[in-house]
């Protein structure tokens, strides 16, 4: 299934996208796509059933109709970092050995096509396409990857906008360059986990201003979706709603000579990951 959330920020509703590409009214049915759907098996086999016949679901007019990030009240947001190998290389940094972790705060999400705001005092905003994962199950303590997998509810293309001169040269953590405003755009859909068989097979594109700049595949994670997800559940509670980030290829900013072609107010970015739809954000400054 692929399901969203649409109307204005902060009032967006369930919706799902039928097979036909039609848009369809699922507030009837569920209060939210959140965490409590993702884990009750009844209210998801209901919306299951009403996929396989879509006519009994109203539908939406899609045009003029903002699509708002497909999971509403996220609890965290985890982020592995240097993922790609050849991120790693393109960045001159050593293969790591453990999963590297940083957090972005959920009021980082906006949605797919929502602007994204360049931080006063940016020099270094930067691109990065990933692959979202979104846990439907509680996972603590998880024993295999393939365990792991089945905590999981469905996939998202996210964006994982970054600064890297707050995130390197500031001092501290990562974190003062991820957590900036509007710099977590997600969506347009959650698709579920059985559509996606292998989500390390892929692909995933981003352009800006209309010039390719990431030409990747998950094929080349350092750390597999389902070792990420066992991974993380030794260090923290994974709860139905938290999203992974799990890491960019190489093409960013960042890894171009100099001078490095860093974002700016007006610079248009699109990006997607195949079979979880696509993005486009048009950079204002804050």
């Amino acid at each position: 299934m692929k399901l969203l959330r649409v109307g204005t920020a902060g009032a967006e509703r369930p919706a799902l996208l039928d097979r036909n590409g039609t848009l369809r009214d699922l507030s009837g049915l569920v209060a939210d796509i959140d965490g409590d759907l993702l884990a009750d098996a009844s209210a998801l086999a209901r919306v299951r059933e009403a996929a396989q016949t879509p006519d009994v679901l109203p539908p939406l007019d899609a045009s003029g109709l903002r699509v708002g990030p497909p999971v509403g009240r996220i609890g965290k947001i985890v982020c592995i970092g240097l993922n790609y190998h050849d991120h790693a290389a393109e960045t001159g940094a050593s293969i790591p050995e453990e999963p590297i972790l940083f957090f972005k705060a959920p009021d980082t999400v906006v949605g797919p096509e929502d602007t994204v705001l360049v931080p006063r005092g940016s020099r270094k905003t930067d691109w990065e396409v990933e692959l979202a994962v979104v846990i439907g199950r509680t996972a603590r303590y998880l024993d295999s990857a393939e365990e792991a997998l089945g905590h999981v509810a469905g996939y998202a293309t996210a964006h994982d906008v970054s600064e890297r001169e707050f995130q390197i040269e500031r001092g501290g953590t990562w974190d003062k360059g991820k957590n900036c405003e509007t710099f977590n755009p997600l969506g347009p859909w959650l698709v579920t986990a059985d559509e996606i068989p292998d989500p390390q097979a892929l692909p995933l594109k981003l352009w800006v201003n209309g010039e390719l700049k990431q030409d990747g595949t998950t094929a080349d994670q350092i750390f597999p979706v389902g070792e990420v997800v066992r991974y993380l559940s030794h260090f923290m509670t994974l709860y139905p709603g938290d999203v992974i980030n799990t890491g960019t290829p190489a093409g960013v900013a960042m890894g171009h000579p100099d001078p490095k072609p860093f974002l700016r107010a007006g610079d248009v970015v699109e990006l997607e990951v195949e079979g979880l739809g696509r993005q486009r954000q048009e950079l204002k400054d804050a």
